[in-house]
């Protein structure tokens, strides 16, 4: 008898224990390829999804903190995200550096396809008409908002889409596209 519920317990210890299992996948965005890597910023593990109670842009269009140096942190009031777009005709699917060299140069300019060949332009501060560049992603910035938070132009911001939202230069580096 004993030995038939001490094998019962093990049992159910053993299966509740297997269930927990989560086999270990890294999210690849369907865009990436040799030629543009991807960028993984954007990956949130399952049980992370599941727990946020909306969505990050919606809570980005209602307030956004932001610290500027010397004054501390400040609430900044922005207008949510907007779409203006999707893939460009004539830009790879994976086309945050074909839609930023649209918007800055009114062309596509194949090698500026590659978001890490922005990378290779002079190094200046943020404003208006510069780019944000890092491997993997680039934007154009638009407008200052506060800090280091950016209304931006930026192509291939999530879902193909384009769009024209707050954006931190936070991992980026400004570069002026224009010289």
């Amino acid at each position: 008898m004993f030995k038939q519920v001490f094998s019962a317990c093990l049992f159910v210890m053993v299966s509740s224990i297997a269930s927990e299992a989560r086999p270990y996948r890294i999210e690849r965005a369907p865009e990436c390829n040799v030629t543009m890597p991807c960028d993984f910023s954007y990956s949130q593990t399952r049980r992370e999804r599941v727990s946020s109670r909306y969505p990050l842009q919606a809570y980005r269009s209602k307030l956004l903190t932001v610290t500027d140096a010397g004054r501390g942190a400040a609430a900044v009031e922005i207008s949510g995200s907007r779409i203006v777009g999707g893939r460009p005709a004539g830009c790879p699917s994976s086309f945050c550096g074909c839609g930023a060299a649209l918007r800055v140069f009114g062309r596509i300019v194949p090698e500026l396809n590659l978001a890490s060949n922005w990378l290779r332009f002079p190094r200046t501060s943020p404003a208006p008409g510069m780019v944000a560049a890092r491997r993997g992603h680039v934007f154009v910035l638009e407008q200052h908002l506060g800090g280091d938070i950016w209304m931006a132009y930026d192509a291939n911001s999530g879902g193909h889409a384009t769009r024209i939202h707050a954006r931190s230069l936070r991992g980026y580096t400004i570069v002026n596209p224009r010289v």
